[in-house]
């Protein structure tokens, strides 16, 4: 590629993986006043990778601030979400023996969903969640927040202020830091000497095998394997000690570091490295097989949808997810395939989705309308939505589930 530049390493050898056009932003909801304003921002949205350390990477950047400074994705209006943070809450306080003393810092703490189980424990925490509205939502279940991005100045602040923290979660965040760098020389500033940290990420192993191109977007600007990340963490002094890998959005890993030589270093590290090698991360095959089966997926589900259509069917959507932005838009499906969005979140109804601009609704429209199908653009969340919509599909409504394979249910 030319200019290309890795935001890890530094390189200028790097490939293009998948184009997928020019896109809005996934998660620019509009009201109906901004639909003919013309004034929707787009912007190339490719994948590339660096041939020296293998990161997958966005070559165009779009600032946080036009991203994350007032944002509409609200974690607490996900039960499986909610689970999976008390859940982890319960294994950290156990695991890492936290008590009163401690200190608990999340970045990017959304609306306090992770943090409000520490909070009921009696372990003071600290979330930093630069999206003000959030934020505020936060403060609410009593998380005290600081409304900034997370960089090493901060970072530093912090440590001066309040102290260094035992621990530091990363939930969903650092795939979306420009400068990878700063953020993990953050967590090294404000990382106690036997602090531990863990974050949380959907595995670019994972994208690839299951053919998920709908998580790129341009918030996420990177698509992280463990094989980058050994040198990244090294480079500012930390390292991994474990992995555990997760079946949530579609595959995550949980990744637990520490300053370097203050833990032993768990098996499943050199597992998963092994298990990415053996893969083919280091091939260029690994990225060519991808990109033209996503090509043919795409191809897929058009028709399937056109047929459907063509068949006299009425199709709607399910979950006006930033992923569905990607899909639809990609996909060039629209307003001549879908009548609407539905979506449980509050803050989404009534507002419009990027690029397509369908019309967001409850999901009591999904009842009262009762189109034949429903196009589940969160598929992460197949489980809990499919349970959810148990009357939906009891009078007749069936779900498609576009990835890897566009099924039926």
């Amino acid at each position: 590629m030319n200019n290309f530049h890795c935001k890890s390493c530094g390189s200028r050898n790097g490939a293009l993986i998948l184009d997928l056009g020019v896109q809005p932003l996934a998660n620019n909801l509009l009201f109906e006043s901004n639909l003919s304003d013309g004034g929707e921002p787009k912007h190339p949205l490719r994948l590339a990778v660096c041939l020296d350390c293998r990161l997958m990477q966005l070559p165009e950047i779009i600032p946080p601030t036009k991203l994350f400074s007032e944002y509409i994705y609200f974690s607490s209006f996900s039960d499986a979400m909610l689970q999976h943070a008390k859940s982890a809450t319960d294994e950290y306080i156990k695991d890492f023996d936290l008590g009163k003393e401690c200190q608990v810092v999340e970045v990017a703490s959304n609306d306090g969903y992770m943090l409000q189980y520490f909070v009921r424990s009696g372990i003071p925490a600290l979330g930093i969640e630069p999206a003000v509205n959030i934020a505020e939502e936060a403060r609410k279940k009593g998380v005290e927040t600081v409304s900034e991005f997370f960089t090493l100045n901060l970072a530093d602040r912090l440590a001066t202020e309040k102290g260094q923290a035992d621990l530091i979660l990363g939930n969903n965040v650092f795939a979306h830091v420009p400068d990878t760098n700063d953020f993990v020389a953050a967590i090294a500033a404000l990382l106690k000497k036997q602090g531990r940290v863990v974050l949380e990420f959907p595995w670019g192993h994972e994208m690839i095998r299951n053919l998920e191109f709908d998580t790129i977007y341009h918030e996420h600007v990177f698509y992280f394997n463990l094989t980058p990340l050994m040198p990244l963490f090294a480079r500012h002094g930390l390292e991994i000690i474990k992995v555990q890998k997760l079946p949530i959005h579609g595959g995550s890993l949980r990744v637990f570091a520490s300053h370097a030589g203050q833990f032993a270093v768990d098996p499943s590290v050199k597992v998963t490295l092994e298990q990415e090698a053996d893969e083919g991360v280091k091939t260029a095959d690994y990225y060519t097989d991808f990109a033209e089966s996503v090509l043919m997926l795409k191809d897929e589900l058009v028709k399937l949808l056109a047929d459907l259509k063509s068949n006299g069917s009425s199709i709607a959507a399910y979950g006006a997810s930033a992923k569905g932005s990607t899909l639809l838009n990609f996909c060039g499906v629209g307003l001549e395939t879908l009548d609407f969005v539905a979506d449980r979140s509050t803050y989404k109804q009534g507002r419009y989705t990027p690029g397509r601009h369908l019309p967001i609704v409850s999901p009591e429209d999904l009842l009262e309308k009762q189109p034949d199908y429903a196009l589940l653009l969160t598929w992460n969340f197949a489980d809990e939505i499919l349970k959810q919509q148990e009357e939906f599909r009891k009078r007749g409504g069936k779900f498609i589930i576009p990835l890897p394979k566009a099924r039926v249910v």
